[in-house]
C-alpha cells in the first residue's frame, strides 16, 4: 500500500498507538476467560496492532451462528459468567440468523457515551431540546442505547412506541419536539402523512433535526433532499452503528455526507472483499471492525458486509465518504452488472413524484430480472405518470446499463416502514404485484 502524506502518516500512527493500547488491554483481559477468543487466537503473536492485522483471522458472522448452534442460546463469546450480563437485545436478521446479543453494565454505558458526544456533535442543547423515539422498542438495539443516552443527558425524552403514524405528528406537535431519532425511510414517511393532512401540513412546527440511522440512506444526497424537502429547515444528521458492536460512526459537522468513525471505541479496517488487503483513500472496500472497549461480548476483525469509501481528515481521523453505501449480501448479479439496492434508491429518490417503490427479482429460467414497481404521489394525471414511468427507465438504464421495466401502482399499494425498509423482494413472482394502477 503507498504510503500516506507525511503529516498525515504522523497523525495516524498517533491515533493507531492509542487503538492498540485500549485493544492490548482488551486482549489481556478478554484471552484468559473468553472461550472463544482463547481458542481462536491461542498462539498468535500479537504483540502490536500490525501484528494483530496480519495474524488474526477474519471473522464472518456465519462464525458467530455457528457458535450459537454449538453454544446455545448466546454461544462461547463470553468474557464475564452469565450474572454479569444485564442487557439483551437481537440483531434486526435483515441478512437472516438474527442474533441474540448480551451486554453488562459498563458495555451498556460505554455505549451510552457514544451516544452522548453524537447528540452534542449534532448540536442538542440542554434545556432546549425535546427528543421523540418513535421505534417499536423491540428486542432490536435499534435506538434504546440512544433513548438512555438522552435520558441520562437530561433531555425530555418522549416514546413513541404503538403510536399511528399520525398520532406520532400529533405527539411530536403538541409537545414542542425538536428532535426525532428514526430510520431515513421513517423520517420520508413522516413526511408525506404531514403533506397528506392540511391541518398538520398548516402547523407550526418546532422540529429542527432529525437523527436518521438503522439503514444506509442519510447521507445519500438524494434521499437526504427527499427528507428535506418534506421537512423544511429541518437538518439531517446522519449515524450507523450494528448491534453486534454499538456507535460505529456520526456525520461530520462541517462536511454533510461523511460519516466520522468512532476510533477511540473501534478499530476499523476497509478491505477489499476479494484480496483482504487494506484499501486506499477514495476507494470503496468492505468495512471491519474491532471493537476496543465492548469486553463482554468483544468482536476481534468483524467483517460487517458493509460497503464504505475511505477517507481521512486533516486531523487524519478516519471517514467513511457517502456514509454506507451498500451491503455485500445485498448484491445481485443481473446479466453480468452488480446491483445494489443503494444505487437503485438513488436514482428512485430523484424522482419527488415517487411515494414509495418497491424491487423484485424475477428469475426466467436460468437468469434473474429487476421489476421496478412504484406507488407515485396522489393527483398525477395519467400522461403524467407515462412520463415518469418512462423517465425512471431511461435514468435506470443509463446509470446500471441494465432494462428495468417500471410498473405504476394505485397509491396506497405498498407498505410502510417503521424499523428498516424491505423494499427488495427476491423470487418474486408476477402474479404476486400489487394492484395496478
Amino acid at each position: 500500500m503507498p504510503p500516506l502524506p507525511i503529516d498525515l502518516e504522523a497523525k495516524r500512527a498517533v491515533i493507531r498507538q492509542k487503538q492498540w493500547d485500549r485493544l492490548n488491554a482488551l486482549l489481556q483481559t478478554v484471552m484468559p476467560m473468553n472461550r472463544f477468543w482463547g481458542k481462536r487466537l491461542a498462539g498468535l503473536p500479537l504483540r502490536s496492532l500490525d501484528e494483530f492485522v496480519q495474524h488474526c483471522p477474519l471473522l464472518s458472522k456465519r462464525a458467530l451462528v455457528e457458535d450459537r448452534e454449538t453454544f446455545p442460546p448466546y454461544g462461547s463469546n463470553l468474557t464475564y459468567p452469565i450474572e454479569n450480563y444485564t442487557r439483551f437485545s437481537q440483531t434486526s436478521g435483515t441478512s437472516g440468523h438474527p442474533l441474540g446479543w448480551l451486554d453488562s453494565r459498563d458495555d451498556w454505558r460505554m455505549m451510552l457515551d457514544c451516544w452522548e458526544l453524537i447528540f452534542n456533535r449534532a448540536g442538542l442543547e440542554h434545556g432546549e431540546d425535546r427528543v421523540f423515539f418513535p421505534f417499536s422498542f423491540g428486542p432490536f438495539l435499534g435506538f434504546w442505547t440512544a433513548f438512555e443516552a438522552a435520558t441520562r443527558m437530561g433531555f425530555l425524552v418522549i416514546p413513541g412506541g404503538g403510536m399511528s403514524t399520525v398520532a406520532r405528528l400529533h405527539t411530536i406537535l403538541e409537545h414542542g419536539v425538536t428532535v426525532v431519532c428514526c430510520t431515513p425511510t421513517y423520517a420520508q414517511h413522516l413526511g408525506e402523512v404531514k403533506s397528506a393532512h392540511p391541518q398538520l401540513k398548516s402547523a407550526v412546527w418546532k422540529l429542527k433535526t432529525m437523527i436518521v440511522a438503522g439503514e444506509p440512506g442519510g447521507s445519500s444526497p438524494a434521499v437526504r433532499n427527499r427528507i428535506e424537502a418534506l421537512w423544511p429547515g429541518v437538518k439531517v444528521f446522519d449515524h450507523h452503528g450494528l448491534t453486534e458492536v454499538g456507535p460505529v460512526s456520526f456525520q461530520d459537522p462541517k462536511q454533510v455526507g461523511r460519516l466520522l468513525v468512532l476510533e477511540d471505541y473501534h478499530f476499523v479496517e476497509i478491505i477489499d472483499p476479494a484480496s483482504g488487503r487494506e484499501v486506499l483513500p477514495g476507494e470503496e472496500g468492505e468495512m471491519v471492525i474491532t471493537t476496543l472497549r465492548r469486553m463482554g461480548c468483544p468482536l476481534l476483525r468483524y467483517k460487517t458486509a458493509d460497503i464504505v469509501r475511505k477517507g481521512y481528515t486533516r486531523l487524519g481521523r478516519l471517514t467513511l465518504e457517502g456514509g454506507v453505501s451498500g451491503r455485500l449480501d445485498d448484491m445481485v448479479l443481473v446479466r453480468g452488472v452488480n446491483v445494489f439496492p443503494s444505487a437503485v434508491e438513488a436514482i428512485v429518490r430523484r424522482f419527488s413524484q415517487v411515494e414509495e417503490y418497491q424491487v423484485r427479482e424475477e428469475r426466467k429460467g436460468a437468469l434473474l430480472e429487476l421489476h421496478l414497481l412504484i406507488e407515485p404521489i396522489v393527483g398525477l394525471r395519467p400522461l403524467q405518470l407515462k412520463e415518469l414511468q418512462g423517465q425512471l427507465e431511461s435514468e435506470l438504464r443509463d446509470a446500471l446499463a441494465l432494462r428495468i421495466p417500471v410498473t405504476v401502482l394505485r397509491p396506497g399499494a405498498l407498505p410502510r416502514f417503521e424499523f428498516k425498509a424491505r423494499r427488495w423482494i427476491k423470487e418474486a413472482r408476477r402474479d404476486e404485484h400489487p394492484v395496478e394502477l
